[in-house]
């Protein structure tokens, strides 16, 4: 049986080595232009070319999003910027838009066009057409159940992508309009402000300064309010289907976020395709205590079972102690059995600290000391990316993720 491609996001170009050395086949990026996440750093043409000097000898694969819904003020640099994409023999583009397809067929003609997601295909005739049309694979609409994505692949035969855990959009595919009627921001565009995130209450136009709950939340309502996805357990069912990638949505997320999602599904894709049987009922509890770790808001499976009353979170519901991220290994140090760290969050001795490793690994920490990176003790990292050295007789590879374990509900 062919083995999925693990697909994970990339705002930049931490996150980017982050997803690759964490369990990742390929990830997906964003360029300064024409992609749909504005404020996630994204990548200029020189960050891109370094993005794939680090993925090529690991035989992994760098996508780049072209996926805005573009205008016609879009268009004039639009060739040159595929023309230079090309140049960089990116190992694919994603694309919503015909016109950019139409402009990428010409001007990148070698590279592998997938379909996004906000293309909003939901049947095998528009399947068949974006094959024809040249399409290499097609991100499906997530509000599909799963015998739709199987009937999907099963008469196209086109490569299929699906997303499996991640924030959904309260738009179908993620297509609205509601950030840019409020805030002159389009979501079309990469800019989204996610009004479907705030807090809203109902106003009587004779009583403009009553505000009234819609629910029983004295906050407002969070009827717009999408929980997030998350497919852990269908993968079994999507392997068997034809899938063939799973992707996650995030390319704002902290490199915990990053670490911590890929590695679970990596072991997940795995462990299937290895023995079925491992894939058990406490394995995936397992799976679940550890993406709950770095969960914004509770999991929904989304439409893959059909409609659901899950998909909500009408009550503003947050994932309650989320672990902290606090730092990053940039090198072990032998010499003086120490780990380099450069801090991003406040930490010191005595806390409760793992280091996730990009084997999968964990590492529990009894810290006792700190040294800053000229050996002088110190009794905090206090200071943003600040460079600091843990004892540690075990070497432990870079990129390896420090975090500070916080207590949850099971």
């Amino acid at each position: 049986m062919p083995q999925p491609e693990l697909l994970l996001p990339a705002g930049d170009g931490e996150k980017l080595r982050t997803a690759l050395s964490f369990g990742a086949d390929s990830v997906y990026i964003g360029g300064k232009e024409f992609s749909l996440r504005a404020y996630a750093g994204n990548f200029t043409l020189e960050e891109i070319q370094e993005g794939l000097s680090f993925a090529r000898p690991l035989h992994k694969k760098v996508i780049t999003a072209v996926n805005i819904i573009a205008h016609n003020n879009d268009l004039a640099a639009m060739p040159s910027y595929l023309e230079r994409l090309a140049a960089l023999q990116v190992d694919g583009l994603i694309i919503s838009d015909l016109g950019v397809l139409r402009l990428a067929q010409k001007y990148a003609s070698d590279l592998p066009i997938t379909i996004s997601t906000q293309a909003n295909v939901t049947n095998y005739e528009t399947a068949a057409f974006y094959r024809e049309l040249g399409a290499k694979r097609i991100v499906l609409a997530r509000e599909l159940n799963i015998d739709e994505i199987a009937d999907i692949k099963m008469k196209t035969g086109i490569e299929i992508e699906v997303f499996v855990h991640g924030a959904m959009c309260v738009s179908y595919s993620g297509r609205c309009l509601l950030s840019h009627y409020m805030t002159g921001r389009s979501a079309n565009l990469g800019a989204c402000a996610h009004p479907c995130r705030y807090r809203y209450s109902l106003v009587e136009e004779k009583r403009p300064d009553e505000y009234y709950p819609i629910d029983e939340d004295e906050r407002g309502s969070y009827i717009l309010n999408s929980r997030d996805l998350c497919l852990i357990e269908f993968i079994p069912q999507l392997i068997e289907a034809g899938v063939d990638a799973f992707k996650v949505e995030g390319r704002m997320k902290s490199p915990l976020y990053i670490a911590s999602v890929a590695r679970v599904y990596r072991n997940a894709i795995d462990t299937y395709l290895e023995n079925k049987k491992a894939y058990t009922s406490e394995q995936l509890k397992t799976w679940m205590n550890e993406l709950r770790k770095t969960a914004t808001r509770p999991f929904t499976n989304g439409f893959i079972e059909g409609e659901s009353e899950l998909i909500q979170a009408i009550n503003g519901e947050k994932m309650p102690g989320r672990d902290h991220f606090c730092g990053i290994v940039r090198n072990y140090r032998g010499e003086i059995q120490m780990a380099e760290v450069e801090q991003r969050a406040n930490f010191g001795p005595g806390e409760n600290l793992e280091l996730l490793l990009p084997d999968g690994s964990t590492v529990d920490l009894d810290l006792q000391h700190l040294y800053d990176i000229d050996m002088q003790e110190i009794d905090r990292a206090r200071h943003p990316q600040q460079l600091v050295l843990l004892p540690l007789k075990q070497e432990i590879p870079p990129y390896s993720i420090l975090r500070r374990r916080m207590k949850y509900d099971q």
